[in-house]
């Protein structure tokens, strides 16, 4: 039978969600959990990378197991596990569920203060003050629709595509230091996010005009966009998928 595992990290620990050689990554440490307790090597599949620093409230997985779960999984996983990683849930799915493919939807947040916090130095990325968060909406509105993102996609990578579709980009301002980017797309390439609000950035520090925001998507070219935003704002919020891969909707 397949499983979802339904999970989220802390990503300052890790150099990114999916294994590499010579590096501690999330997929490295929670296979690692999983065959401890499973006493079998049982492949992850991810719905999606992070890269180092990044962080997600939800990522999910799959994998396979033919006999009856462990009771207790996802307490006994949680022991095992560092702090940094926490599993919620596991469910069982319909065998040609895929927990990257059946995604529908996936959504991002980027946190940012204008304040010293030295409690939220791992999870907002501090900026200076004076952003103008009006014209950072304006601008994120151009981000809307089904379009090619080549200028916010890391350079040699072997996407098939780099057409998106975004439902929705906006800023919350949560008080006078605190503010947030929500975006919510069908797919999303290596980096996007982080190249996006890096030249929202530009935008809401008056250094681009809507009109040449607008001239950066066009251009399909990442040289075109701002920097990329530090990854440590950055959080994988939601993925959200077609209920009916789910089977009788119960979680171990």
């Amino acid at each position: 039978m397949r499983y979802f595992l339904d999970f989220s990290y802390r990503g300052t620990d890790f150099h990114g969600s999916q294994t590499q050689p010579n590096a501690i990554t999330v997929q490295q440490t929670l296979e690692q959990a999983l065959a401890t307790i499973m006493r079998s090597s049982i492949p992850l599949t991810f719905a999606g990378r992070t890269d180092a620093g990044v962080h997600a409230r939800q990522m999910v997985t799959h994998f396979d197991w033919t006999e009856q779960l462990p009771a207790n999984l996802v307490h006994r996983l949680n022991s095992l596990l560092p702090d940094s990683i926490a599993v919620r849930s596991i469910q069982p799915v319909t065998n040609e569920a895929h927990a990257r493919f059946d995604a529908i939807a996936r959504t991002y947040r980027y946190y940012i203060t204008s304040a010293k916090q030295p409690f939220a130095t791992l999870i907002r990325t501090r900026v200076a003050p004076g952003l103008d968060f009006e014209a950072m909406n304006q601008a994120a509105q151009l981000l809307l629709g089904r379009q090619d993102f080549a200028s916010f996609c890391r350079l040699h990578t072997d996407v098939k595509t780099t057409i998106c579709t975004v439902t929705e980009a906006y800023w919350t301002v949560e008080n006078d230091t605190d503010a947030y980017f929500t975006i919510t797309a069908d797919r999303f390439l290596r980096n996007m996010v982080r190249a996006v609000v890096g030249t929202l950035f530009e935008v809401g520090r008056h250094q681009l005009t809507l009109s040449q925001f607008a001239e950066v998507i066009q251009a399909q070219n990442r040289t075109a966009a701002g920097h990329s935003a530090d990854a440590k704002g950055l959080f994988l919020e939601q993925i959200t998928y077609p209920e009916t891969i789910f089977i009788n909707n119960k979680k171990s």
